[in-house]
Order: C-alpha cells, then sequence, then structure tokens
C-alpha cells in the first residue's frame, strides 16, 4: 500500500539528536488539551478490515497472548487476546501530527511486560515534521513522548524491514534507535532523551536507508545497515555496547545487499538473517537467508529456494526475503516469507532443521476471507499474500504464525487453515464518502487501493468486497444523482476501465459504455446531475497536469470535452435543479457556475482565495444554489445565489472539509459537519444552526491524525456523522 518513493534533500545539521521530553497523557497536545469536546460521542471504526499494509508484527516474548503492530501510515494496535481484537494506540495524534501516524519501529521489555516503545515519523522529507518517541508503563494506555531532531520514515522504501528499535537486554533504561539517515542513537534514561551512539561505523546518508534492523542475540547486539553496495560490510554488532564491529565472514553480493530482518534462536545460538537487493518493499528481484553461529562465527546460506528461476508459464521468478522469526519452544524451527515474488506469489517457508530442508505453507494453504471479502480482489480467489515482511511467530503456540501483507494480516492455529486476524485493524485511506437518503446500505465509500464499497452494514466488512465490472485499485470519484438515488457513478484507476455507473444504489456495476482517452492516466473526480442525465467527468494527471472536463449525457456512451470548464476543478451537482453545475478554480480563486445542464461554463464569484487544489465545494442538500465553500485556514464561506457571491461565516476560522446530515429535531436546515477550527483546534464539529454556533464532537482521544479529506452526516440518523481518515479508515460517530 502506498509504494510511492520520497527522496530525502538534507540531512539535518549535527550529529547529535539530543530531544526535549514532551510527557503527556494520551489525548493531550498543547493547546489541544485546553478545548474539551462539547458533545458527547462514541466513535467506531464502520468496519472493513485491514486493507493497509501490515509493516511488523511482535509477539512479547514474556507474556501470553500480548502482541503489538503496525503499520505504514495508520499507527499502531495491541492485540487484545481476551476481545480476540486489535486495540488502536496512536488515535489520541491530532491534526498537527498527522506525520507521526507511521510507526517506524517498536519495542516491548521482556523484563517488564508493560513496557512498549514507539518510534513514530511517516516521511523523512524536508517538508514533514519530525519524528518521536512514544513510551508506556500500561501496554500503551498512555504513553510519555519526545519530540526528536531527527526525521523518520515509517512509509517509504524500507518500511517493511526489522524494528530499528530495541531495549538493551543488559540494561533496560537503554534504549537503541537505528535512523535512517542520522546513524544511530541512544538513550539511557528510557527514552526521554537521545544522543548520537559512539563508534557506530555506519555512515549517515542524505538519501539511504541507514539502519534496517537492530536485534539482541544474548547480550550481543547486531544492527543491520542498508547502505551498503553489496560488497562492504552491512551487518554490525557490539557485545558492550561501545565498541562495535562489523560481523565477520559475512555474505556479500547482490543477494545480500540488503539485511532485512533477523531472529535469534537461543537454543542453538544461531542468529538467521533475510536479505534483499533493495529494502523493499517493491523492487527487489534476489535476495537469500543466511545463519550465524554466533559459538564458532561460521556462516551458512540456508536459503530455501534461490531467485532467478522461472515459472511453469516461463515468467522470471525474481523476490527477495522479507520476514523471519523463530520458535520460542523448538530448537531449530523457524520461518522465513519471500517478497516481491509476483510470478509465482509469495509464500511463507517452514523449517525444523536449521534451515537444512523447507517446506512452502503456501502449498498445502487454506485461505478463508469470509470475514474480508474484499480480499477476493473482485470475482479472483484470494492470494496467499504479497509484501510479505512482517512475520511473527507466537512465543507460546509454535503452530500459531502470522503475517502481514499489503492489505491484511493473515494468521493460522494448525499451519495449514489460514484466516485473517485483523478484527479491530483498519487503515484504509479514505477518499470520498456518500450516505444515501434511502436503501438497504447507509454508506458508500472510495478509498485508495480497494476502490468503491457497498456498506450493507458498519459493523461487517462489506459482503460484496470491492466493486466489480471494472475493479478499482483506488477510487479517484463517487457520485450520486440527488434525485434519483438509485444511480451512482464512480471513477478510477482500473484494469478494464476507468469509469462505471450503478441502477440499484451501488449494489451492482456496469463500465461505461466508452471513456475519453485521458480516463486511462488521469482518472479525476465525477459528478452527476440532480436526476441522472448528465455526466461531468475531470482529468487530472497523478504528476499534477490538469485537463479539461469532458461531458456525457447518455451514460457514457458519448463525451464532449467541455472547453469552458476549469482545468482541474471538481465539479458539484445543485441537488435540486438538474440544470445547475458549479466548479471552484483554485488557481484563481473563481466559482464557475453552469446553467444549461454542463454545456458551458461561466464566471460567478471572483477574488475568493485561491493557490491550493484541495479547497472544496459542497451543495446542501434539497436546495438550489446554496453552496459552501471550505477554504482550509481562510475559513469557511457561503452563497445562497448559485456562487454568484460568496459571505465569509463567521466563527469559523478555518475549515477543510464540509458535509450535512439529518437536521436536528426542530430545525429545518440540516445538520452541518466540518474538520476545522472555530478558535485554536483542528477537530471535528457540528452545527445544528447553520452554522451560527458550533460543537466539538471528537475529543483528545479520538484524533486520527489528518482527517482532511471528506466528512459527511447521514441524512437518515440525526447526529451519526461519517469521517474518512488517511490511515485509519472510516470513522463513525454517534451521540451517546
Amino acid at each position: 500500500m502506498r509504494t510511492f518513493n520520497l527522496s530525502r534533500r538534507a540531512v539535518l545539521a549535527g550529529t547529535a539528536a539530543a530531544a526535549a521530553l514532551t510527557a503527556l497523557p494520551v489525548g493531550q497536545a498543547g493547546a489541544h488539551a485546553a478545548e474539551a469536546a462539547g458533545s458527547s460521542y462514541r466513535w467506531r471504526n464502520v468496519v472493513i478490515g485491514g486493507t493497509g499494509f501490515v509493516t511488523g508484527v511482535l509477539f512479547h516474548p514474556s507474556v501470553r497472548g500480548l502482541a503489538y503492530a503496525r503499520t505504514d501510515i495508520g499507527g499502531a494496535y495491541r492485540w487484545d487476546d481476551r476481545a480476540a481484537a486489535w486495540v488502536p494506540l496512536t488515535d489520541h495524534l491530532g491534526w498537527d501530527d498527522w506525520n507521526l501516524l507511521g510507526v517506524e519501529a517498536m519495542a516491548v521489555d521482556p523484563a517488564h511486560p508493560n513496557r512498549v516503545y514507539l518510534a513514530l515519523g511517516t516521511y523523512a522529507q524536508s517538508w514533514a515534521g519530525n519524528g518521536a518517541v512514544l513510551r508506556s508503563d500500561d501496554r500503551g494506555t498512555t504513553w510519555a513522548r519526545t519530540d526528536l531532531t531527527v526525521k523518520l520514515g515509517g512509509n517509504e522504501d524500507g518500511r517493511g524491514a526489522g524494528e530499528r528499535l530495541l531495549v538493551d537486554p543488559r540494561d533496560s533504561d537503554t534504549l537503541w534507535l537505528g535512523t535512517r539517515h542520522d546513524g544511530l542513537l541512544k538513550s539511557t534514561d528510557r527514552g526521554a532523551t537521545w544522543a548520537a551512539a559512539t563508534g557506530f561505523p555506519g555512515t549517515p546518508s542524505a538519501s539511504g536507508q541507514g539502519v534496517t534492523l537492530l536485534v539482541a542475540a544474548g547480550r550481543t547486539l547486531y544492527a543491520g545497515w542498508g547502505d551498503s553496495d553489496g560488497s562492504a560490510a552491512n551487518l554490525f554488532r557490539t557485545a558492550d555496547g561501545t565498541k562495535w564491529e562489523a560481523v565477520p565472514g559475512q555474505p556479500s553480493g547482490a543477494a545480500a545487499k540488503v539485511p532485512i530482518r533477523a531472529a535469534y534462536d537461543r537454543f542453538t545460538r544461531e542468529l538467521y538473517v533475510t536479505y534483499a537487493n533493495a529494502p523493499g518493499p517493491n523492487g527487489q528481484s534476489d535476495g537469500s537467508v543466511h545463519k550465524l553461529c554466533t559459538a564458532n562465527g561460521k556462516w551458512a546460506d540456508v536459503s530455501p529456494v534461490k531467485p532467478g528461476g522461472t515459472t511453469s508459464d516461463g515468467s522470471a521468478d525474481t523476490f527477495g526475503y522479507g520476514g523471519v522469526a523463530v520458535d520460542a519452544r523448538r530448537p531449530g524451527t523457524l520461518v522465513v516469507s519471500t517478497n516481491n515474488r509476483w510470478a509465482a506469489v509469495d509464500t511463507v517457508f517452514r523449517s525444523t532443521d536449521g534451515g537444512r530442508h523447507w517446506t512452502s505453507l503456501k502449498d498445502s494453504a487454506v485461505l478463508d476471507v469470509s470475514q474480508t471479502p474484499y480480499l477476493k480482489w473482485g470475482a479472483d480467489a484470494p492470494k496467499f499474500g504479497w509484501w510479505i515482511q512482517a512475520l511473527a511467530l507466537d512465543p507460546y503456540d509454535s503452530r500459531h504464525v502470522v503475517y502481514g501483507t499489503g492489505a491484511t494480516l493473515y494468521g493460522t492455529r494448525d499451519l495449514k487453515h489460514w484466516a485473517p486476524q485483523i478484527r479491530g485493524m483498519e487503515e484504509t485511506s479514505v477518499r470520498q464518502l456518500i450516505s444515501p437518503p434511502a436503501g438497504e446500505a447507509h454508506l458508500l465509500s472510495g478509498s485508495g487501493d480497494i476502490g468503491v464499497m457497498y456498506h450493507e452494514r458498519l459493523t461487517a466488512s462489506p459482503s460484496r468486497g470491492m466493486a466489480t465490472n471494472p475493479v478499482f485499485g483506488s477510487a479517484t470519484g463517487l457520485a450520486q444523482a440527488a434525485r434519483k438515488p438509485a444511480y451512482v457513478v464512480r471513477s478510477g484507476w482500473g484494469d478494464h476501465g476507468n469509469g462505471a455507473y450503478s441502477d440499484d444504489g451501488g449494489q451492482t456495476w456496469a463500465p461505461f459504455e466508452a471513456q475519453p482517452s485521458l480516463a486511462k492516466d488521469a482518472p479525476g473526480p465525477i459528478a452527476v446531475n440532480a436526476d441522472g442525465s448528465v455526466l461531468l467527468w475531470v482529468f487530472v494527471h497523478w504528476d499534477g497536469t490538469k485537463y479539461p472536463a469532458y461531458r456525457s449525457a447518455d451514460n457514457g456512451a458519448t463525451w464532449t470535452e467541455i472547453s469552458s470548464f476549469p482545468k482541474g476543478a471538481t465539479p458539484v451537482a445543485d441537488p435540486a435543479d438538474p440544470t445547475h453545475f458549479h466548479a471552484y478554480d483554485t488557481d484563481t480563486g473563481t466559482l464557475y457556475v453552469s446553467t444549461d445542464s454542463g454545456l458551458s461554463f461561466t464566471q460567478g464569484a471572483t477574488g475568493l482565495p485561491s493557490g491550493d487544489s484541495q479547497f472544496e465545494l459542497v451543495a446542501a442538500p434539497g436546495r438550489s444554489g446554496d453552496l459552501w465553500l471550505s477554504v482550509k485556514g481562510n475559513g469557511l464561506h457561503r452563497s445562497t445565489d448559485g456562487g454568484l457571491s460568496f459571505d465569509k461565516v463567521t466563527g469559523c476560522r478555518a475549515s477543510y472539509t464540509l458535509g450535512f446530515g439529518k437536521a436536528a429535531a426542530g430545525a429545518d436546515y440540516p445538520a452541518i459537519y466540518m474538520v476545522g477550527s472555530t478558535e485554536s483546534i483542528t477537530a471535528v464539529y457540528r452545527s445544528d444552526d447553520e452554522a451560527k454556533t458550533w460543537v466539538r464532537i471528537n475529543d483528545d482521544q479520538h484524533q486520527w491524525g489528518w482527517t482532511g479529506e471528506v466528512i459527511t452526516g447521514d441524512p437518515r440518523v440525526y447526529g451519526r456523522v461519517y469521517l474518512a481518515t488517511n490511515g485509519r479508515g472510516i470513522q463513525y460517530g454517534e451521540p451517546v
């Protein structure tokens, strides 16, 4: 999930990484703690089930049933064995801390079962904030926080590598943190302060991987280094925490260029290391598995199979190795995973004799994805997995193995039957939401990677899975005809068409008979007028290039360019008058109006805020010409004359996204929901009086990082609101 690669342009000045301690209970963040929620709400996830890249799973070695998981953009979780569900641990991180929802690494203390540590930071780019370390004495119920002076990259290449955070086995007060661009850091006060570790031989790089893993083998620490060219040393160790050395005799060459993960068998005193020729999860085409006998220093290649062969259809069988885990109860028993093996499909290998013989668990696997039907990817049978870098073996149950993929977390209790072990974990990056005024479903959603879904129930994964005919990877548009709600259209990135329509409210779909040529490489938002007779489709390339919009009046059979439409703008249909469309040109701050069913557009209001493509224009349901414009830090503006003029709404300092729901009892205007701020806090608000007054409806424990994409209320249930997040799925709240 989220495969883009970003390069860091600069290294932070200096080598010291001392950081000021900010110790806060969960849900407090500076000034944010001063403003409490004004209305009591219960918040839950709309259940989809996983949907993102699980980058690490860590069983606690001393406590049965205790485990932690990390994701690339959706925070961290703790496994509740009694409830058989994952508990989110980082939902308290708010708007200003959006970059901390990517988890670079996690660590537990074997000697203190209640202690857990997280290293947070999604991007290591110059435009992103610095990382932070959270530490807890109660398994993540409350946290103390240290803000770092370095950046971490939980959603960058190498995010599925080993844990870069480690509690020193000789001293629980000492922690080690491997960074991508600033070397190895050390803390001697349980993560309260950090400084550069002395004597570490890795040379920091502005664009490299840096430390890829930290693991203890008895009292000796090992560190993987991701910036070797394949000939220089990439695995270091220290016996005393001061003097580091390259591990003698370590493997070299492309198949051992980057150490990905490592695990230590305390019975045989052997360290197993997986390697690849790239950090992954993409781009790996070679790899190996080696073990080091720490007693005598001898290395052995124990790779289950070598990359580079061919599959039965003649495709090249290229891949790297990813996860590795050893059995805490059975000497010489371990599992390893392949990664980026697209032709033959990734697998997990198991050995009971120290890697001399292996069995592919995929070959006998029975997959049950009834809990999360979207894993069938339309009509296709579910695959065993891809991007398998997170791999863990329960220290109290030798047959309980779990592994992460780009979409879920599979688990088994008998090494044969596998099912998603994902309850409570939601990592969708959500882009569109519609709550229909009638019908079976209260919600339709469009997301990155998993397309469009029809939610018959909010508490179970959609039974139809992803919308098919065609299947989309990522959705770019979703719209419903206001006066004909059975008619819905969608757009996105698909292999067999990029646009589709539904005549049954989104239950089943059919592709448009034709599509403009731009749809293949630049599918953008789509709109439908109030009676479903006209479609407007906008095209925007992934690099930001904007193209003209196209119009269809025959359900997508033919399309005509609209030369007067502002390129790249999102069209908004009037919910009452089928002849009216609107569009906001963010480049010029101009509102455009069509009164001829989208055939032409003319200028309306001008001089509005400009310069940001994410400004949002929405139309109040059931009314003609009632438009609301969210312009981020410039607040909220409203037009009641169809966009000819706008007035700024008082009492709203910032507005990022706006939606409507059922009116309060006795009110004649829909409830308004907003992500924005009335004073200092960016939060979720509701207004029952046309934005004259607002009440905050989320609280400090429910913030979910960045939430500025889309929000909508339920037109049938007063007070219910649906909120899109970038990595924590769809949240929905209801008054209590």
